[in-house]
């Protein structure tokens, strides 16, 4: 798989509510962004952990990053602590008044080379398992071009991630061929014991960049 080329059309335009911010401003002018890696973020509060997820993420020489978000996952972070474009529900309808004008969902999926899912939610597993896309991010995701990698990351409370609806899930998405970042056991916000939080974000990124390295056509600087 290439690295796309294309650009999103003149989103940015559209978008009055949102200033345009780049997607690392610290990167050097001499770094070409290559790679696209959209980010999927859910109403777990494993979505306190975005703005390190992102920092992380842009870390990677020849990267370019950005996020769709639930309005659930809105409650855990702040948007000014994403320094990369932020898409919402809103933006899909903002950006849509007649038939020539953008589909955002498809133009993102179109944008992206690899999304990674993290956190994902039970509410959306069931939603993602079931082919149900009732907002941005799972209509990106039910129109995923399943020749691009798809990484996803459970993040539950353990009770939710005992449930034996939760193991059907995880394995229909697996069978889609995305690929699995496994939760781990902790102690839990809540206070519960057990699996069902968020794999640690260097696994996870760790988890992208062996991803990357199997793309010819990405190379680390």
């Amino acid at each position: 798989m290439e690295p796309s080329s294309g650009r999103l059309p003149e989103l940015e335009a559209t978008r009055p509510h949102m200033e345009p911010r780049a997607s690392c401003p610290a990167a050097a002018p001499s770094v070409e962004r290559q790679f696209r890696v959209l980010v999927g973020v859910t109403g777990s509060v494993a979505a306190l952990k975005l703005p390190l997820l992102v920092s992380q993420l842009l870390d990677i020489p020849g990267l370019e990053v950005a996020v769709v978000t639930t309005e659930r996952a809105k409650h855990f972070y702040s948007p000014q602590d994403i320094p990369v474009t932020l898409y919402s529900d809103a933006d899909e309808w903002e950006m849509w008044k007649c038939r020539s004008d953008p589909v955002l969902h498809i133009d993102l999926r179109r944008w992206a080379d690899l999304m990674l899912v993290a956190p994902l939610d039970a509410n959306t597993l069931g939603k993602v398992a079931s082919g149900i896309c009732d907002n941005l991010l799972t209509c990106v995701i039910r129109a995923w071009d399943r020749g691009k990698p798809l990484l996803f990351c459970p993040a539950m409370n353990t009770a939710m991630w005992e449930h034996p609806l939760t193991s059907q899930q995880v394995g229909q998405l697996q069978a889609f061929g995305y690929i699995e970042i496994p939760c781990v056991a902790k102690k839990l916000v809540c206070g519960d014991q057990g699996l069902g939080a968020m794999a640690e974000v260097d696994t996870i990124v760790d988890k992208v960049k062996e991803v990357l390295s199997q793309h010819a056509g990405f190379q680390q600087g």
